[in-house]
């Protein structure tokens, strides 16, 4: 039901309290890990419904692809439609999903659903606006950051869960939970978020066609796209490479260890409150170049110690976490800086940097495969290097105060 006090809350941000800010954070860690549920199980996934070996990548690719699709063509809707229904009219899309890859026992089918989990899953994309939106500007950046931790702990925890549950029953109980929980979720943010009406009077066609316009209107998204397209080709090829270099005859560990390696690299979810409080300070500069530095070292440290031994393993275990830690830093910053841009351009500057986010990191995934497979985990590991070196030779390219102070 709308309320004045709901309504005057979308014009006037006072804050968030914690409860509701925990509840976002929340839901879009559980939203975001309908993402990773099948990158442990696509091999199992295969075989029971029968799909060809060689196509075992679609499984993950489609969802892939259709998170790719919503990011470009759903995630700017929140600058035009009402965002609560917005967001819980996705978490329907995404339930229906699930239950369609659960009950699916042919690749057609199963693969349709992949591919539809992905478009509803950019309900996360949705909602870090939507709270941006409520948050008082001299609080967005630790708003924005805590509901972040929420989502890298989902991404985090997404595998090593779904392994889980697949052990102690099927695949398929993977996909009926995760949908019973996407139907409580969205009842609960039914109930619990206040309505946002957006201001903009555009078409879809227009929405649409503003974005190419900002993409090249603003010099701060370019950069921190491109600071974070960068950032997260490493964080995919480190995860896409590590399960096999952890699994192969150096280190020989089984799917458990593996799925230990994996909750590790959760530490570094606390990376989205600290870069939020930075961002609210004006230090955003500092942080990001942190964020990039760290993802960079994270790839040296792996090369100290000889491969298989327990001091390497060690140092591969503190690489995930700073990885982590860095890659969470800069997207933190980097989203605290592209929605002081206007409270009306969010949702479509937010589609826009993740879309290209998220192209990096399906980069960073096929080159990690390739170089792994070509030379091993020194070479993949170099070139895991080479992509946050690369962002740090842009970012010293920023003028200083190029991106305007966010102190308030």
């Amino acid at each position: 039901m709308t309320t004045p006090a709901s309504t005057a809350q979308t014009q006037h941000p006072t804050g968030l309290s914690a409860g509701m800010t925990f509840l976002m954070a929340a839901a879009c860690g559980l939203i975001a890990a309908n993402l990773y549920y099948t990158q442990p199980l696509a091999g199992p996934i295969a075989v029971d419904i029968g799909l060809p070996a060689e196509a075992t990548g679609l499984i993950v690719t489609l969802t892939q692809i259709g998170y790719g699709l919503g990011l470009l063509l759903l995630v700017p809707l929140g600058d035009l439609v009402e965002n609560r229904r917005l967001i819980v009219t996705m978490i329907g899309v995404v339930t229906l999903a699930l239950i369609a890859a659960g009950l699916s026992t042919t690749p057609g089918p199963f693969l349709t659903a992949s591919l539809a989990i992905g478009v509803g899953s950019v309900a996360v994309q949705m909602i870090v606006p939507f709270a941006a939106n409520l948050a008082p500007d001299a609080a967005r950046g630790r708003v924005v950051g805590n509901i972040m931790s929420g989502l890298m702990v989902g991404i985090m925890m997404a595998r090593p869960i779904s392994g889980l549950i697949a052990g102690l029953s099927s695949w398929h109980a993977v996909f009926y939970i995760s949908a019973i929980v996407m139907v409580g979720l969205g009842t609960l943010l039914w109930v619990q978020l206040p309505i946002r009406m957006p201001t903009a009077r555009l078409s879809y066609g227009q929405l649409l066609k503003s974005m190419a316009q900002l993409l090249a209107a603003q010099p701060v998204l370019q950069r921190r796209a491109a600071y974070q397209a960068f950032q997260f080709a490493a964080f995919s090829l480190f995860w896409t490479v590590t399960p096999l270099y952890l699994a192969g005859p150096r280190f020989g560990l089984g799917h458990n260890g593996i799925a230990l390696f994996a909750l590790a690299g959760v530490a570094g979810a606390i990376a989205s409150p600290i870069a939020g409080r930075l961002a609210d300070k004006g230090l955003v500069r500092p942080a990001t170049a942190f964020g990039l530095l760290s993802v960079g070292v994270a790839f040296l440290v792996t090369q100290i110690a000889s491969e298989g031994s327990a001091i390497a393993l060690t140092l591969l275990t503190l690489a995930a976490i700073l990885l982590d830690f860095g890659v969470t830093m800069t997207l933190v910053t980097g989203q605290r800086s592209i929605y002081e841009l206007g409270a009306e351009l969010r949702s479509r500057l937010n589609g826009l940097f993740m879309a290209i986010f998220f192209t990096g990191g399906a980069i960073g995934s096929a080159l990690g495969a390739w170089a792994f497979a070509s030379g091993g985990w020194w070479f993949a590991s170099m070139i895991g290097f080479a992509l946050p070196a690369t962002a740090v030779a842009i970012f010293l390219t920023e003028k200083h105060g190029q991106e305007r102070s966010l102190q308030h």
